[in-house]
């Protein structure tokens, strides 16, 4: 630094003295080697020769079969896996029929569109498309019998007018739709259906475990064609077992989810799985992924499988001569959860079922089975809730008897039960086939009219110069109650001029409708005691 000072210095006093040739001369000698110095950097980096004779070439190894596994089931269980796609005719024809080969009517496409809405968020319908052409959607399945026997999701094939079926061995990228397809059975309340391909030789097949033996935290795959990407492989866990999903209540009212209990897994499924195997460690399918809960229209890690014992009791009946499924029933209704002071105050802190209403002329009322028993065995077997009891039941052949342990006002009893076929008896009241056998009257008021009650207070009843009664605490929005204008507040004490003066008796009136049935309220206005009676009524969809 102190150098160039004297530098300028000199330079500067040049200057001054007028010496300006001196000065340009060293200018240019410095601006000459400036440039020098350039050009010679430039030809280094541009034309300088690299030897690289002792670079070695890159080479691709042999393959190498990893320690996870996952590869060899997939190449085990990969060939009885099935694409399934659908076509629904447009629902209204030139001669007013609907052809297909399910042999029951169907909702068609939206039935299938209406599950995806609600498990995957889709939007709802066709786009108004309904009468442009035919509708077709996409599914899974897997091949259980080398005969071409093939399970899938009832939703998958729910009013389809033709199935075709996909090997893994066929041209993907193909025009050919596939193999035709016929029904063997279903069973809408499990959602599985059973469907058959011809095929001139035997077919691959997967092996069925036990779902019993899953646990939460196993290594499980999920196989199948989302979005119709062929072969599509996730991996994931168990997540959780015995998980209920609500789904609603059917047009009798019963709630669909009642015969399932499913494995969940964040194993990824999407649009598309739905009748595809869940399969563990063993290569063994021990689920058939059914739905996700989302809330982006895509996998959000919380996926549902039906348990393969529930699929292989449902499969076994669906290839059997009638082709469909028989399901036990004694003819009792109960609340589906109840608090641990209830358990106690009734007796049966270790478990049981309370009886809320037995059906007139049912197996359990012939039986002698009252209101307020408390069930706690079946066979012997002790019953710790409700989803017992209906699993237990409802594995009996009609026709059987059953030995019922019941406490009935502290003293335990026991009762010969006889099963009758769940659909008939409930049918003979009807209720419709495929009624509840096991349902629980206290959501009654809620599943039937979206409402929920309380019963009055000793000062309510005397404001209103009534006896008894229930109030409305909450209507459901777009639900039939609110539709016919019962409010939140109203004090209702006539059902179809039936008197309604508790919950119980609310509950029980309930019960009795069913869709189609005209309904009238008697209301009492608790803003205006001196109103009078109020009368609400309409028709239940």
């Amino acid at each position: 630094m102190e150098a160039l000072n004297r530098f300028g210095q000199a330079l500067w006093s040049k200057t001054r003295k007028g010496r300006m040739s001196t000065v340009f001369t060293i200018l240019g000698i410095l601006s000459a080697c400036v440039l020098a110095g350039s050009i010679l950097t430039g030809n280094v980096s541009a034309k300088q020769a690299v030897d690289s004779s002792d670079a070695r070439p890159l080479v691709i190894p042999s393959p190498v079969t990893l320690s996870n596994g996952f590869s060899a089931i997939v190449k085990e269980v990969g060939p009885a896996v099935v694409n399934i796609n659908t076509e629904t005719l447009p629902k209204e024809s030139s001669n007013g029929a609907s052809g297909g080969q399910m042999g029951q009517g169907g909702q068609g496409d939206q039935g299938m569109q209406d599950f995806f809405n609600h498990f995957f968020g889709f939007p709802g319908g066709n786009g108004g498309q309904e009468n442009q052409g035919p509708s077709r959607a996409l599914g899974s399945g897997f091949i259980v019998d080398p005969r071409g026997y093939i399970l899938t999701n009832y939703h998958v094939i729910d009013g389809a007018d033709r199935i075709y079926v996909k090997l893994s061995s066929d041209p993907q990228n193909s025009p050919d739709p596939g193999r035709l397809a016929t029904v063997v059975g279903f069973d809408k309340d499990t959602d599985i259906a059973v469907i058959k391909i011809h095929s001139d030789k035997p077919l691959p097949t997967v092996k069925i475990g036990n779902s019993d033996s899953a646990q939460v935290g196993d290594w499980v795959l999920a196989i199948g064609e989302p979005f119709g990407l062929s072969q599509t492989v996730s991996a994931g866990i168990i997540s959780a077992r015995n998980r209920s999903i609500d789904e609603g209540a059917d047009a009798h009212q019963v709630a669909k989810g009642e015969f399932q209990k499913f494995l969940q897994t964040d194993a990824a499924i999407n649009p598309g799985n739905s009748g595809g195997p869940l399969v563990d460690m063993a290569s063994q399918v021990i689920g058939m992924n059914t739905a996700i809960y989302t809330q982006s229209n895509g996998n959000e890690g919380i996926g549902f499988a039906l348990p393969s014992n529930t699929i292989v009791n449902v499969y076994n009946q669906l290839i059997g001569p009638e082709h469909k499924v028989v399901r036990g029933s004694i003819g009792v209704q109960f609340q589906a959860n109840t608090s641990s002071a209830v358990a106690k105050m009734y007796g049966f802190p270790n478990g049981g079922v309370i009886v809320s209403e037995v059906v007139p002329g049912g197996p359990a009322a012939k039986a002698g089975v009252q209101p307020q028993d408390i069930i706690v065995s079946v066979d012997g077997k002790p019953i710790r809730d409700g989803d017992e009891l209906i699993s237990i039941v409802s594995d009996k052949h009609p026709g059987t008897t059953i030995s019922l342990g019941i406490i009935r006002s502290g003293k335990h009893i026991t009762l010969a039960c006889g099963v009758e076929d769940r659909n008939k008896l409930y049918a003979n009241m009807g209720t419709g086939a495929g009624a509840s056998n096991e349902a629980s009257p206290s959501n009654a008021g809620e599943t039937k009219f979206g409402v929920s009650v309380q019963p009055t207070t000793a000062e309510m009843n005397s404001a209103l110069h009534i006896t008894g009664g229930v109030v409305v605490a909450n209507v459901k929005p777009g639900s039939f109650a609110d539709a016919i204008g019962l409010y939140q507040g109203a004090v209702i004490t006539e059902i179809n001029r039936r008197p309604v003066t508790d919950v119980a008796g609310f509950n029980a009136a309930a019960s009795s409708l069913k869709s189609g049935d005209d309904v009238v309220f008697v209301v009492r206005n608790p803003q205006n005691p001196s109103g009078g009676d109020s009368f609400i009524g309409g028709t239940l969809p």
